[in-house]
């Protein structure tokens, strides 16, 4: 690993990864351990008040983890310098799903199929159950873990940029996608089935039924599986196989680096900040059903000293017993927010606080009729090395997609010429950006001379309502 940035104590290595909300960096932390930094785009940042959001969002993580919330990718904190916004992970942020689902060879399992989902599905119901959403699941935004955890990443942080709510269906759904992207890579035959079993219960009962599809079935499922082993020995050979892709960007002079997120302030002492939330005011949802939680029973919190770190479900999952048991865990205190006593204002700062309402709503108003355009995918070009690639070496190809500047979810996915099946992907893209960028790096390795084309087909939306696509390809020779 070769010197690189020092971004407030975390030294980057050079090894990242793109997201659709900027770069992604492995690091090392003060203390020596893996951690790593995500780069934001600061295209990003276009939407008034799209920072005050993200520090919101970020908050609304550092408060769930403090109280023992598990299943996050932790954030350490949230930085700026030199005008970009840096989020800092105290994991690594890679390998993700989409990445691994990209692997050759020898891939992972059914089991750990299995296990990526159970863990997804209890870490969304645990966000719902505290009235929050992730709004962005996708295998992208799914790390797994040295141990072979599955950890969610990037929680609520393009909605927050977008100045979006997303509801708790469309994380079912998400899930759902993500059920049917894995069992079609990594399972067959009675696996395969239950998993497409539980994909179709997400939507129809919710995830909780979903979560228990699995754990109910798990007889389908290679035995031992819930040690991760496969998992872990994917992450040993994906880790050894890869390498640096680019250079870590310059550092910020020392002194310039300013945290966003201040110990001691609002979100880190009493529940989550209310951007994030649900929307419409819903309740929050049950980690265990699913079901909205009664607003007017008391409070019991999910999360704090006492409480077990794991799910009733997890539990099961854990130990393979052969149903369900009821665990009680013990109530923790809930943390009310300090109410601030109202301040009575006289007629001229009543009359001041409505016609900033109104302006308020005005601009509110403007912003969304200005932002109702669609992403709509006008181009794909593809390129590929032109040098012959050696001996157990990686081609990098990219793939450029040109749109109408609009803002959604591309659908998209890479065809190699080796066989290797296919499996379908999205990124959500911002307002503004008109070309986006989707990699894929294919290794190859043995004595051998191979051709390789590599094909991407953004299946919707396009232009012409058509799937459009393009290729190239590389030579290797060893």
């Amino acid at each position: 690993m070769g010197d690189g940035a020092t971004i407030s104590g975390h030294r980057l290595t050079g090894r990242t990864r793109v997201s659709e909300l900027g770069i992604w960096y492995d690091a090392i932390s003060p203390d020596g351990t893996p951690s790593s930094v995500l780069r934001f785009d600061p295209r990003a940042f276009a939407a008034p008040g799209s920072r005050e959001r993200l520090v919101s969002a970020a908050g609304a993580d550092r408060w769930l983890l403090r109280g023992g919330a598990s299943g996050l990718l932790p954030v350490a904190d949230l930085v700026t310098a030199r005008g970009e916004v840096w989020l800092i992970a105290s994991r690594r942020a890679t390998p993700t799903v989409a990445e691994l689902l990209m692997e050759p060879g020898d891939r992972p399992d059914a089991g750990a199929a299995g296990t990526v989902l159970v863990e997804t599905a209890q870490a969304l119901l645990a966000l719902h159950s505290a009235g929050l959403t992730h709004g962005a699941l996708h295998p992208g935004t799914v790390v797994i873990a040295e141990d072979g955890s599955a950890l969610l990443a990037e929680r609520g942080l393009l909605a927050a940029l977008l100045g979006d709510t997303p509801p708790v269906e469309r994380d079912v759904a998400a899930w759902s996608a993500l059920a049917r992207s894995l069992g079609g890579a990594w399972a067959d035959g009675d696996a395969a089935r239950l998993i497409e079993r539980a994909a179709a219960a997400a939507p129809a009962a919710g995830l909780a039924a979903a979560r228990d599809t699995l754990i109910m079935g798990r007889d389908a499922l290679p035995p031992g599986f819930t040690t991760r082993d496969r998992l872990v020995q994917t992450l040993h050979r994906w880790a050894a196989a890869d390498v640096p892709t680019s250079p870590p960007p310059p550092a910020p002079d020392p002194g310039q680096v300013v945290t966003l997120l201040h110990a001691g302030a609002p979100q880190d002492r009493t529940a989550p900040p209310a951007y994030g939330h649900a929307p419409g005011g819903a309740p929050p949802y049950s980690a265990e059903t699913g079901a909205p939680v009664d607003q007017d029973a008391d409070v019991v919190m999910r999360f704090g000293p006492g409480v077990p770190t794991e799910s009733t479900a997890e539990q099961i999952w854990r130990s393979g017993q052969d149903q369900l048991a009821t665990l009680e865990p013990k109530p923790g205190r809930s943390r009310r927010p300090v109410r601030r006593p109202r301040r009575r204002r006289g007629g001229l700062a009543w009359a001041g606080a409505i016609a900033l309402a109104i302006v308020a709503a005005l601009v509110v108003f403007w912003l969304r009729q200005a932002s109702t355009v669609d992403v709509a995918v006008e181009k794909v070009d593809v390129r590929a090395p032109k040098k012959t690639m050696g001996c157990d070496s990686t081609a990098d190809i990219t793939g450029v997609v040109t749109t109408n500047g609009g803002a959604g979810t591309i659908r998209y996915v890479w065809v190699r010429s080796d066989g290797q099946k296919p499996a379908e992907q999205n990124v959500r893209v911002l307002a503004g950006s008109t070309s986006v960028e989707l990699p894929l790096h294919w290794k190859v390795s043995g004595r051998s001379t191979f051709r390789g084309t590599a094909t991407l087909r953004v299946l919707a939306p396009t232009a012409s309502g058509k799937a459009i696509q393009d290729k190239a390809s590389f030579s290797y020779k060893c």
